[in-house]
């Protein structure tokens, strides 16, 4: 026979699943049509002006990068808050696993600054 926090969490999986068809059931069924299809519905959007010249701008690779940083480091932050808050129930092994994250991340951090991938030119 399962435990108790198995069977709370197979009830609330089963709920969520349930409360999230049930809405997209919904959405389908109460969602809002047009009478007639309209011109303006087909244009691009472009903060209420009419797009002038070519639309289409390549930004360069420098944006990437930081915007994959900014990921890497944010999960690192998601990874540790665990960590953080269960820190006296996991002991040395604990502390030696999340120092080995941590200086993983950091070795890439250091790659990254050494190679100049984060100067802004």
């Amino acid at each position: 026979m399962p435990s108790e926090p198995a069977t709370s969490l197979l009830i609330f999986l089963a709920v969520a699943q349930a409360t999230a068809a049930g809405m997209l059931v919904a959405a389908r069924l109460l969602r809002v049509r047009a009478r007639a299809p309209a011109r303006l519905k087909d244009t691009t959007y472009e903060c209420g002006e009419t797009a002038t010249g070519v639309t289409w701008v390549r930004f360069h690779a420098r944006y990437y990068v930081v915007a994959l940083f900014f990921v890497i480091f944010d999960l690192e932050a998601v990874f540790l808050l665990p960590w953080a808050l269960g820190a006296r129930d996991l002991g040395p092994g604990g502390f030696v696993a999340v120092a080995g994250f941590v200086g993983v991340l950091m070795l890439g951090w250091f790659w990254a600054l050494r190679k100049g991938s984060l100067r802004w030119q």
